[in-house]
């Protein structure tokens, strides 16, 4: 799979443009604030649906303009798919593939995967568990729809509980019988998502020692712990016993919205214990075996989006990582970078086909 053609109408800093791709590597070269990873943001757009960057859709929508458009033509399998999204301002996103449009954005989930390294990575380390849990939630969504539907009636039910929570604080009355009713589905689906998320880990594994060997020319264990109250024997009783304080707190305190996911490296918690060395070849092994494990499942190559990661790696690191995308193993691949110079000294006849593009003035040129 690969993106032939990419089309954009004011989409962030564009107005119009239209470039085509190789079906290897494609390099994006210009200044800092040029619009390269943008260009990488659109791609993410018609594979997921939405921005790898704004949590609101208007957000991407040109200043000048009241809309933005973005088209993309894939060879998938030897066929060519077009997708369409597009958004006017206070109205309903429309995604579109060969003209049909979908009724639930869901659905287009995993059809054409990609995989985006990027440079706020490094939030999967130091922030919240929120954070860990959307990116194996991103994993697991793009390969498995069952998660992906339980995932969203789960959320659903969740903010419905926390709705009558809220509201039970307001008035001082409890409602025994509605808590009983949402809590069941939390409990049903809960469980059916917490048994996928351990079983997911259990396979993950092996992909990110292996990538991070890799990477770091070392022997020391990695592994990602998976922590979830939801398939203790007593949760029902536990999540009943809670609804005090939940009430107090306007919001529901147990459940797999809190579960956690510690990353460790030889037994210790990396982010307190782990050098940045050793921070950064985990936060690469970890979007590596994420590449592998939706290749695997979904029998497709994904995407492979870098974005600016000459900027943040040492040399050697980039050579290991250069070294392994440059196997069979790797189809299309976007790469941006501030300086054509060095794009040129570590790619260029090394990797074939090839294009490399200037981004500059809202405009995106192909470079001979």
């Amino acid at each position: 799979m690969f993106l032939q053609s990419l089309s954009l109408q004011y989409f962030k800093n564009y107005e119009k443009v239209e470039v085509s791709f190789c079906d290897h590597f494609n390099c994006l070269v210009g200044i800092n604030g040029s619009g390269k990873t943008n260009v990488l943001d659109a791609i993410h757009y018609l594979s997921t649906t939405k921005s790898a960057f704004h949590a609101l859709d208007a957000q991407s929508i040109n200043h000048d303009g009241q809309y933005f458009v973005i088209n993309g033509q894939f060879c998938l399998n030897d066929k060519e798919s077009k997708v369409h999204c597009s958004l006017k301002k206070n109205s309903r996103k429309t995604f579109k593939v060969d003209d049909y449009e979908y009724e639930k954005l869901s659905e287009h989930v995993g059809k054409f995967p990609i995989v985006l390294i990027a440079p706020n990575d490094d939030e999967l380390i130091r922030e919240s568990n929120e954070t860990r849990r959307k990116f194996f939630n991103s994993i697991i969504s793009q390969y498995d729809q069952k998660y992906l539907h339980s995932l969203i009636k789960y959320n659903h039910h969740l903010k419905q509980r926390n709705a009558l929570l809220k509201s039970m604080n307001e008035s001082g009355r409890m409602d025994d019988v509605m808590i009983e009713a949402y809590n069941e589905p939390l409990i049903v689906l809960g469980q059916e998502i917490a048994k996928t998320r351990k079983s997911f880990i259990k396979e993950f594994l092996p992909h990110l020692q292996a990538n991070y060997d890799r990477i770091s020319d070392k022997r020391e264990k990695v592994s990602v712990v998976y922590h979830t109250k939801v398939l203790d024997k007593n949760f029902a009783e536990q999540l009943a016993k809670g609804t005090q304080k939940d009430v107090i707190t306007q919001r529901t305190n147990l459940g797999i919205h809190r579960d956690e996911y510690l990353f460790e490296i030889d037994d210790f918690l990396i982010k307190k214990y782990g050098s940045q060395g050793q921070q950064k070849s985990l936060l690469i092994s970890l979007k590596l075996a994420q590449f592998e494990f939706i290749k695997s499942h979904l029998g497709q190559t994904p995407i492979l989006l870098l974005d600016d990661i000459f900027d943040k790696l040492d040399d050697g690191r980039i050579s290991q990582l250069m070294s392994i995308i440059g196997s069979n193993d790797f189809g299309q691949v976007f790469v941006t970078d501030a300086r054509e110079e060095r794009t040129r000294s570590l790619l260029q006849g090394k990797f074939e086909p090839m294009k490399i593009f200037q981004v500059s003035g809202n405009t995106i040129q192909e470079l001979d």
